[in-house]
């Protein structure tokens, strides 16, 4: 069902022509214009093509519209690739504001959060939401993280590890950046992309410090095997070429009181994730009890994503 709590984006007649155009510059200048793998449609019905085109933006359709719109996203999965996926529309809870803690002294760099982000979330291959740096024990410098370490072992020693991802910022300069409006924060406090009206501009991923947002240059490679089929609207179903994705804290479980991928996947237990305006909540333990911080505060993107040290 559509959330009444959600703002409507402020679009005046003519606007979604202009929303078309401004995506066919994009998708032209951007990814290229390479011909459709899957006929004159890109895969679709001529039906579907046509209510593709014709489409509102989230926040504006009703319940029926979401409802068909999901319809046409499922069989254009199978499809594409030859599965049955099931995309959801589960609504923000009441009284939930999430957020994220990361025990820097257990991280260990193993990496098991990224491949479980990319599995749950339909990633294409190239693509992974999640960064885990490898620092200098005593340096907080970012610059000279090293993001692609490739040891035979770690941890190395000398060496920290801090995963990064999206912050979900309170304060989202990329949601200020996205000139159709294309991304937004939900009452749960997740930054949500509608890929249906994202027109690939990118502004969003220049106004983002945590660069935390990915576009899709080409058609994800995305294996059939591999794909989850429990989806959602705002989160995990597959995505187009030509639009921006980014981490959306596993909206397809958070929102039925299940916990991220990356904090099940962790094996020393580093992360923390949870609902901010629970005061019996873990996370709120750890932001009333330890000694926390936030990268890049002084940018007054209010991230509700922090980090602690055990000493």
């Amino acid at each position: 069902m559509k959330n009444p709590d959600q703002r409507e984006p402020a679009l005046k007649p003519g606007d979604q022509a202009r929303r078309r155009f401004l995506q066919g510059l994009a998708l032209a200048g951007g990814a290229g214009a390479a011909h459709a793998a899957f006929g004159a449609w890109g895969g679709n019905t001529l039906s579907d093509a046509f209510a593709d085109f014709f489409q509102q933006h989230y926040q504006r359709m009703t319940a029926d519209e979401i409802r068909d719109t999901i319809a046409r996203i499922e069989r254009k999965a199978q499809r594409r690739y030859g599965v049955d996926i099931e995309c959801e529309n589960t609504p923000p809870q009441d009284g939930v504001v999430f957020g994220y803690a990361i025990n820097v002294s257990k991280c260990r760099g193993y990496r098991d959060c990224v491949h479980a982000c990319v599995e749950e979330n339909n990633l294409s291959r190239d693509t992974q939401y999640i960064r885990v740096i490898e620092m200098d024990r005593d340096s907080t410098d970012l610059r000279h993280g090293d993001h692609y370490y490739d040891h035979d072992e770690v941890p190395v020693e000398g060496k920290y590890y801090l995963p990064m991802q999206c912050m979900q910022c309170d304060n989202p300069p990329c949601v200020k950046a996205c000139p159709v409006e294309a991304t937004w924060m939900e009452p749960d406090g997740i930054v949500v992309v509608d890929y249906d009206w994202c027109i690939g501009c990118r502004y969003c991923m220049t106004a983002c410090p945590y660069q935390a947002r990915h576009f899709n240059w080409g058609s994800p490679d995305l294996p059939p095997v591999a794909i989850t089929t429990q989806t959602h609207y705002l989160g995990n179903r597959p995505r187009p070429r030509g639009v921006v994705e980014k981490c959306h804290f596993c909206v397809q479980r958070t929102r039925k009181g299940r916990q991220p991928a990356c904090q099940e996947a962790c094996p020393t237990g580093a992360r923390i994730f949870g609902n901010l305006l629970d005061p019996n909540s873990e996370i709120r333990y750890v932001l009333e009890k330890k000694a926390i911080f936030r990268l890049k505060e002084d940018l007054g993107t209010e991230p509700k994503f922090w980090y602690f040290r055990d000493d």
